[in-house]
């Protein structure tokens, strides 16, 4: 509908969410989009080059640290 009013138009801003919200404890960084809560929370309000720039680097982020933290057997006591 391209008769559309213009108080009714907007530009949607552009966002790297995949709606996988979760912030892991150690890193910080949000399990589905790699950003920080600082920048998640900031980003309607950063200019268009701003937010460029982040999601250019998020690809080389790693939100989860590699590895398991132990299950059951890091639960478990040693045995001596």
């Amino acid at each position: 509908m391209t008769d559309t009013p213009p108080v009714w138009r907007r530009a949607e801003i552009e966002s790297p969410c995949v709606q996988v919200c979760v912030v892991h404890p150690e890193t910080r960084l949000c399990i589905g989009c790699s950003r920080s809560i600082d920048e998640i929370g900031a980003w309607s309000s950063m200019a268009p080059e701003v937010r460029q720039a982040i999601m250019a680097e998020l690809p080389t982020r790693e939100p989860q640290p590699k590895g398991r933290r132990g299950g059951r057997t890091g639960r478990q006591a040693p045995q001596l």
